[in-house]
């Protein structure tokens, strides 16, 4: 771990040698209370004091002896721990140090003090080859760096141990109302072709309005590490939940937000490979995943899944990938879910001379169900620019998204089986205020907006959301 953001300077010999007299005379005195007709008393401060100096002339099991002396008196004073953390450090026991440290991080008022101890808790961590655990008291040191260089050395430090790390964490959660929390549509009328066919949708078919929750979590951990390769074992959980506002409940007499609310998760195993050159750096991962689907408090499907992910650096401002998958779902509750899903993709990303940043996305997946109305093909786009420079209290990114979905054959109504298109297009603004972080998390504010178009109206829709997420900066 790199060293604490500021530290204390060393004394000069001078005053070391009046430090180590001032102790001397202070056992003396201690020594002399019981031969003396009057006790000499010292205060905390001067008890205190003495274990610095005591600290600081190389006796740091004199300097824990003084420090608890002085947590007899006061047993939340934040010195005294600190002092005792760092004669541990010394004397070699990081986990006791570390321990210390904890206590003087408690008892501290907010600011460089407590940044002093959340950096001391952090370094002894480490050095118990307790990497969690430091990493978090370096997010407790994010929350007092006194300065914006103290905050980016924090950063770095993190960035550091995250390599060394065998787990990593990505965590991330997510509010926001919507004026269609289920997707639904944007008319009563079931229209085909532009010609009605006598039916209607249900309310709870219709666009609800609503509030949507998620959190998102994913642990990973790093089995083997070498060279050219890296092997690790990752989980991921996301859990969505809807509350439906009272129009949506007027209108939806009989649903409940539990009836939209979906949860997935999946285990994955994936290899890393590295290839290329020195000057085309790049990777090849592949990677197997099992897992399952559910929505409305039932299990969609079960799914296996198999990837591959190509990836190159031409240069160090430029990144592109391919990747392919192939997913098999089964143990599905609905025959279109009882499918074979096959996907595309490739990535492009440019980081341009003025440091702004543009990202494009291109994907394609084809679907084959035992359901024709399971049985689909879709083509999408998404591309991003995100500005280098704040704007305001936040730095900014938009995205746009297109998307075209093609059904040869789609079942409905009495009518039989007809093809189905859908087309879509959604635009979003992220504001990511990462001047109000804590600990490392920044909120962000998205608003997203579009529609999509269908020949099939129960499954044209416009969406219009605000949500409010928190992420990590580092």
């Amino acid at each position: 771990m790199p060293s604490p953001a500021s530290s204390r300077p060393r004394p000069d010999p001078l005053r070391r040698m009046v430090q180590c007299l001032a102790v001397l005379l202070c056992l003396i005195a201690y020594s002399a209370q019981e031969s003396v007709a009057e006790p000499i008393e010292l205060d905390a401060a001067q008890v205190r004091n003495m274990a610095i100096a005591a600290l600081e002339s190389g006796d740091p099991g004199l300097a824990i002896q003084l420090a608890k002396a002085v947590l007899k008196t006061d047993p939340k004073d934040p010195l005294a721990y600190y002092i005792i953390a760092r004669s541990y450090a010394r004397l070699g026991d990081p986990q006791l140090a570390r321990r210390a440290a904890g206590y003087a991080y408690r008892y501290a008022d907010a600011g460089p003090a407590r940044f002093e101890a959340a950096q001391l808790a952090a370094r002894m961590a480490f050095a118990g080859e307790q990497y969690s655990l430091s990493q978090l008291w370096l997010r407790r040191t994010a929350i007092h760096a006194p300065t914006e260089a103290d905050e980016e050395r924090v950063a770095q430090d993190y960035k550091l141990l995250r390599q060394v790390n065998p787990w990593s964490l990505r965590l991330r959660a997510d509010l926001r109302p919507s004026d269609n929390v289920n997707n639904g549509s944007d008319t009563s009328r079931n229209i085909i072709d532009g010609v009605p066919d006598e039916g209607t949708i249900s309310g709870a078919g219709l666009a609800l309005s609503g509030l949507i929750g998620s959190l998102d979590i994913a642990p990973s951990y790093r089995l083997h590490i070498d060279e050219n390769s890296m092997t690790s074992l990752s989980a991921r959980l996301y859990v969505e939940r809807v509350s439906l506002s009272g129009s949506a409940k007027a209108t939806a007499t009989d649903a409940v937000g539990s009836d939209f609310a979906s949860t997935y998760a999946a285990v994955s195993l994936s290899h890393t490979l590295a290839i290329g050159t020195a000057n085309t750096p790049g990777q090849a991962t592949f990677d197997v995943s099992f897992g399952e689907s559910w929505y409305g408090g039932e299990r969609n499907y079960r799914f296996a899944r198999v990837g591959a992910v190509r990836s190159w650096r031409p240069d160090p401002d430029t990144r592109f990938a391919l990747r392919a998958n192939a997913e098999r779902r089964y143990d599905a509750r609905y025959t279109t879910n009882d499918a074979r899903v096959l996907s595309l993709g490739a990535d492009f990303g440019k980081a341009l001379e003025n440091g702004d940043i543009f990202n494009l996305a291109l994907a394609f997946q084809d679907a084959d169900a035992v359901s024709i109305n399971g049985t689909y093909s879709t083509v999408s786009m998404r591309a991003s620019y995100t500005l280098r420079h704040a704007v305001g209290p936040a730095r900014l990114s938009m995205g746009l998204v297109m998307g075209y979905t093609n059904y040869d054959q789609y079942l409905f109504s009495i009518t039989g089986a007809v093809p189905r298109t859908d087309k879509s297009v959604y635009g979003d603004l992220t504001l990511i205020f990462d001047r109000y972080d804590y600990a490392g998390f920044v909120p962000t504010l998205r608003l997203r907006t579009g529609r999509k178009d269908s020949n099939f109206s129960r499954y044209s829709s416009r969406e219009v959301s605000v949500s409010l997420g928190v992420g990590s900066k580092f």
